[in-house]
């Protein structure tokens, strides 16, 4: 199978510089740091994306991107299929990490914690406020299940459409939001010669440690 050779494929990181003395007690507040500069860059086109791992029955970690909706002092929101795959496994084992990484900006953050569902009024609230066909799209999808084709997928969304193009589409039982809790944070920051640097917030009690690690 032809490939290519990927040893020789670096840059340096020559953005920015990360130091204890500047941090936030907070990591939190380091994150609104961190998001107001992704925010501001023009060429982020996902600003909020961010990598979620969970872990299935088997011990195997995977991971998908969902987007980041809202973040406070209790945690991390984002939504998606209770009965999808990472739904499945966030019921058995309620535990998560999720990641950020803007290459414009040499950035990276690492969360890890517990998952809960929030209540089913906030995530009628967001669903109501979503476009209507974003709304009918997770009305006929039965995520992570496997489908026929295409055609299957589309003859469903056109029976929906027709279905409540005059009524409000009611949030599907399976679909809603979590929330990812933290007791660990990350903030890595490229430098030149790979002596990144990265700094740890871990929970303790009310408050957070700061610690650098070696990159």
């Amino acid at each position: 199978m032809p490939n290519r050779d990927y040893h020789n494929q670096r840059r340096d990181y020559n953005i920015a510089s990360l130091n204890k003395k500047n941090l936030p007690s907070s990591p939190f507040k380091q994150l609104v740091n961190w998001l107001e500069q992704v925010f501001t860059t023009a060429s982020i086109q996902e600003p909020t994306a961010m990598t979620l791992a969970t872990v299935g029955l088997d011990n195997q970690p995977h991971c998908r991107i969902v987007l980041l909706k809202k973040f406070n002092e209790q945690g991390l929101l984002f939504y998606t299929h209770y009965d999808s795959n990472k739904g499945r496994e966030l019921e058995t084992n309620p535990k998560a990490s999720c990641g950020f990484f803007w290459s414009e900006l040499d950035k990276q953050i690492r969360i890890e914690g517990r998952v809960e569902k929030i209540s089913a009024e906030s995530s009628d609230k967001y669903f109501n406020s979503r476009p209507k066909d974003s709304q009918l799209a997770a009305y006929i999808s039965k995520q992570s299940q496997v489908v026929k084709n295409r055609a299957d997928l589309e003859n469903k969304m056109q029976a929906a459409s027709k279905k409540f193009a005059d009524i409000n589409v009611p949030r599907p039982k399976q679909w809603g939001g979590y929330r990812l809790i933290p007791h660990k944070f990350e903030f890595w920051q490229g430098r030149p010669n790979r002596l990144h640097d990265r700094f740890v917030y871990e929970k303790q009690g009310s408050n957070w440690s700061i610690t650098r690690l070696a990159p």
